[in-house]
């Protein structure tokens, strides 16, 4: 799929849609688990597919009681 067919959302929809704090968004982004696609003036763009793929991947082994110290590196080792 290219990048014009790539729904692309903000971090602020995200926080909004997704129920994440900006914060959260942020740490997730500076720890690599989501990605930065574009960026329109100051506003990072991301694809929302990944974005709810990590999410709900995240949130499901937050759940299972994994930190997310112990989170970053099992999905780096997946990318």
């Amino acid at each position: 799929m290219s990048d014009s067919n790539k729904k692309l959302i903000s971090a602020k929809e995200i926080a909004l849609k997704y129920d994440v704090s900006y914060p959260t968004i942020n740490h997730y982004t500076n720890l690599g688990f989501l990605s930065v696609v574009k960026r329109k003036g100051n506003k990072r763009l991301y694809e929302e597919k990944e974005v709810i793929a990590t999410l709900e991947k995240i949130s499901q082994l937050k759940d299972e009681g994994y930190p997310l110290r112990l989170i970053h590196k099992m999905l780096k080792k997946h990318s």
